[in-house]
This record gives structure tokens, sequence and C-alpha cells, in this order.
């Protein structure tokens, strides 16, 4: 019999972490080592924990899961990282991959993909929920590209923020990072973007489905 799949779960929400438990916990393959209900938890839970795979949530209270991602795997490079989020954004899938995940699943997917993907993630491998896979190739055929392209994962995330109408300070805080430093960030994502106001920032994020109108 092949080794269990040990998983970290990270969701701010407890009822939604039990129910990813039990689905995961059916298969005799799986089982959920630790859980945590933000970034900073999960960080520290998987130091202690070191699971083989990290399913993980990106819109939490805090500095949210791709900072997350980040901090984990500066500190512990093989990490694994499965994110599991209800952003059916191209542009989401994009900055987690980029932001060192092996994969992205939606939430609207089927049970059982969750449950492949994190068998596909532990065994060293890449994936993407079809909804997601479809979408992103679909973007490329008809050319419409990614416009957060061109942002490094910090600035996706500030933009984000900056879009759910935080403040810079509000960013600072739950980001770690001096008021300074996320201004600047909003000053380099405004010239990447070619936006030069919050209306037009508001729009860009409602149109790619960043934020939800």
């Amino acid at each position: 019999m092949a080794s269990e799949i040990r998983v970290l779960l990270v969701d701010d929400h407890a009822i939604v972490r039990a129910g990813f438990r039990r689905l995961l916990e059916q298969t005799p393959d799986i089982v959920v080592a630790a859980e945590a209900a933000n970034g900073e938890e999960a960080y520290e839970k998987y130091a202690a924990c070191r699971p083989d795979v990290t399913v993980m949530d990106l819109s939490m209270p805090g500095a949210g899961g791709l900072a997350a991602i980040q901090r984990i795997l500066a500190r512990h490079p093989g990490a694994r990282i499965l994110v599991y989020s209800m952003h059916e954004s191209p542009a989401f899938a994009v900055q987690a991959m980029r932001s060192g995940a092996a994969g992205y699943v939606t939430k609207a997917s089927a049970p059982d993909v969750l449950v492949e993907a994190v068998r596909e993630v532990s065994a060293r491998g890449s994936y993407l929920s079809p909804d997601i896979a479809r979408k992103i190739a679909l973007e490329r055929v008809i050319g419409t590209g990614d416009p957060f392209q061109a942002l490094s994962a910090r600035e996706f995330e500030v933009f984000r923020l900056l879009a759910e109408g935080k403040t810079v300070d509000d960013i600072a805080a739950a980001l770690f990072l001096s008021s300074k430093t996320v201004s600047n960030y909003a000053t380099q994502i405004r010239q990447k973007l070619g936006i030069s106001s919050q209306i037009e920032l508001l729009r860009l994020a409602l149109a790619h489905g960043v934020i939800s109108g």
C-alpha cells in the first residue's frame, strides 16, 4: 500500500475546512495532518508538521494566500502547495503559479478534482482544474491576454487589495510592509497597467474578475 499523503489545510472558515477534511479523508491515501486559518498560522503549521501537500485558500485575513505561498517557499523550497480558491479568474491562477504554487483548483470544481490534484501535486506534478485551464487556454487563443502578467505576485496582491477598497495603511499592515513601500508599489502598478485613477483600477479589476461587482 502506498504511504499516506499528509495534508495541511489552510482556509479561514472552520466549517469549510471541516468539509474539505471529510472529502479528503474519504480516500484511503490522504490524511489531514493539520489545519490553519490564515497565512501566518499556515507558515507556523508547515514548519511544525512538514506536510506532503499544503491546500491553500487565497482570500484570508491578513497577508492572504499569495504572500503565504511565497513565505513558505522562501523558508522551505521543497514545499508542495495547491491553491483551492473561489477565484475563477485566470489572473489568480497565473499569479499563484508564479508565486510557486504547484497547482490551482477552483472551489466550483467537482470534489474528485481536488483529490486528483492533491495526488498529482504530491507526486511532484503540476495541476490546473479543467475549468481554469480552459479559461487560460481561451485567453491565449483569442488574444485577450492577461494585463496582470506585467505585475509581480506582490504587486498583484497590492492591486487586489486596492481594488477591494483597502487603504495604503491597511495594506501595509496586512502585508507587513511600510506604508511608503506600499505607496511605491501602487505607483508601479498604475504605471505598468497604464491607469491613473482608482476608478480605472476598479474597472480593470471588475473586467478581469479580480473583484466581483
